[in-house]
Order: C-alpha cells, then sequence, then structure tokens
C-alpha cells in the first residue's frame, strides 16, 4: 500500500515572507489592541487618577468660600446631619450609643422626652461629645435638633419636625419647647433697659458664686435635705429666680412654673444639672448633684 509523498506548506519564497510576517505580526497586534482596551477602560482605585492626584497634592491648605451674608440660609434636613456626623456612632451602636432604627434600644431616651435629648445632643452625654464633635458653625442648633428628631423617630418616636429660625434670627437658634420660649424671647433685641440691668446685676451674681461646695454642703451636714436646698438657692439660685431675670420661674410664681412642672421632676433635675438656655449648670457653682436636687425641690415646693 502506497503512502503519498509528503509536500512542504511552504514553496515559495513569498509565501514563507508571508509565514513570518503573520507569525510576528498578529500576535503584536493582539498586544497593541489589548493595551489599548485596557488603557480605555475606567480605572479605580488609590492612585489610578493621576491627574485628580496631582491636583490634590497642590491644592492649598487652606480654602476660602465666599458666601453672601444677605442669602437665606439653606438649612441641612435630619438625615443629612445624621450621615454627616451622627452615623459614626450610631449606625453601629459604637461606644454604647443607641443604634439607628433600634426601638428598644432608644425606648429609655425617647421616654426622657424631646427637649432632654436634645440637651444632650447639644451638651454631650457619656462618650458622645458635645454637638457630636461638630461646631456651631458646621450646624446650628436647628439641625442639631433635626438630627435628634431623625433618630428619634426611626428608632419608634413621633416627634414633630422642630419649626424652622425665622429669618433674620441667630444661626444657632433652634426650635424652642413651650417651656423653653421664654428663655428664646430674652435674648430679642427689644429687652428693655430695666431687665438688662436685672440681666447684668444676674450675671454679676453669677459670677461671683462661690467655686466650692463648702457652704451647702456644711448645711446638709447640719439640717435635713429641704435646708440645704434653701441654703443652695440662698447661696445660687436667687440671683436670677428672685426676680424672675433671664426669664427664670420666678420663686413662688405657681405661673411660671406651671409649664415646668408639666416635664417629670427627673427632667426638671436633669435641667438644673446640666443647663438650660441662659442657666449655666448647677447655677455656675461646684454643688453637690444631691444639695442642687434639693434646691430643685425647695423652689418647686414654694410653687405647689
Amino acid at each position: 500500500m502506497s503512502e503519498a509523498p509528503h509536500g512542504a506548506p511552504i514553496k515559495t519564497p513569498g509565501q514563507l515572507i508571508a509565514a513570518v510576517i503573520a507569525g510576528f505580526g498578529i500576535p503584536v497586534a493582539i498586544i497593541v489592541l489589548l493595551a489599548v482596551y485596557v488603557d480605555n477602560t475606567t480605572r479605580t482605585g488609590a492612585g489610578t487618577n493621576l491627574d485628580a492626584s496631582v491636583e490634590q497634592r497642590i491644592a492649598p491648605a487652606a480654602q476660602v468660600n465666599v458666601r453672601d451674608a444677605n442669602a437665606p440660609r439653606v438649612y441641612k434636613t435630619g438625615e443629612e446631619v445624621f450621615k454627616a456626623v451622627c452615623s459614626t456612632c450610631h449606625a453601629t451602636g459604637t461606644a454604647g450609643a443607641p443604634k439607628f432604627g433600634d426601638a428598644g434600644a432608644w425606648a429609655p431616651r425617647i421616654g426622657e422626652g424631646y427637649d432632654t435629648l436634645v440637651h444632650n445632643a447639644l451638651a454631650g452625654k457619656g462618650a458622645m461629645p458635645p454637638r457630636g464633635g461638630t461646631s456651631p458653625d458646621d450646624y446650628s442648633d436647628f439641625e442639631i435638633a433635626r438630627a435628634v428628631v431623625y433618630m428619634a423617630n426611626n428608632g419608634g418616636a413621633k416627634f414633630a419636625e422642630p419649626a424652622q429660625p425665622a429669618p433674620g434670627a441667630a444661626a444657632s437658634a433652634s426650635a424652642p419647647s413651650s417651656a423653653s420660649a421664654p428663655a428664646a424671647a430674652s435674648g430679642t433685641a427689644g429687652a428693655s433697659s430695666t431687665e438688662n440691668a436685672q440681666a447684668a446685676a444676674a450675671v454679676a451674681a453669677l459670677a461671683s458664686v462661690p467655686q466650692t461646695a463648702s457652704a451647702p454642703a456644711a448645711a446638709a451636714q447640719s439640717a435635713d435635705a429641704s435646708q440645704a436646698g434653701k441654703a443652695l438657692y440662698e447661696q445660687v439660685c436667687q440671683a436670677c429666680h428672685a426676680a424672675g431675670v433671664l426669664n427664670a420661674p420666678k420663686f413662688g410664681d405657681k405661673a411660671a412654673w406651671a409649664p415646668r412642672l408639666k416635664d417629670p421632676m427627673e427632667t426638671v433635675y436633669n435641667y438644673a444639672l446640666h443647663g438650660k438656655g441662659a442657666m449655666p449648670p448647677k447655677g455656675g457653682s461646684n454643688a453637690s448633684d444631691a444639695d442642687v436636687k434639693a434646691a430643685v425641690d425647695y423652689m418647686v415646693n414654694a410653687a405647689k
């Protein structure tokens, strides 16, 4: 059985040249096409956008943003403030913060009431710094209150949205509650000269308060709690509450105390201990918590 003779596929010099060109040219063309494809695709990750990296590195350390002082302020929503500030801890429950949307964690906080929640957010509590670590220039009291309402309502509360400050009001003004509305009114430009004089006298009295708790402590040791409360009232609280200056509820004035006493006593104690409106924490003294509560009881009993 005979076999067909084997012939070489390349028989002419032209075929040889074509084979050489194809053997080198086709792989080179494929490599070039792949390189072009990779270079034109969207790249992500650090260092991939060279233009942006260069601009970021040569940008000045300080930048000036020019704003129109007469332009109406656009306040951020509660959700925007939460995402920018509060989510750092509240999104995951870091450092004991009530986790966003966790009704069980928010229930005891909501039970303290809107005013207490907003006060804690502004003044700080536990591991939470005042205003979440921001400043009034970053977010106004009104915007912080919006964030509180947004988080609390997502945790089961039904708080109403805070009222937006009127145009021309202070940027850090928040929506006052029924109990704190008189305090907000005290800052208006139409205060009489008599009120200004009373306020100045009250501030001077607060500045002269001894920064030790020795006197109230001595009273507590020598008398019962009511006497200790009276002693602290006469030493500290009467600077404002005796005459009702700075919109403090006047001692013995049932009408002035009535809206305050709608809140639980723990809330009233909290205001006295941590401050509210123009009133500094503990009235500007270093009295013990027990003596401050005793002074509150003394004033509340006088208004019943």
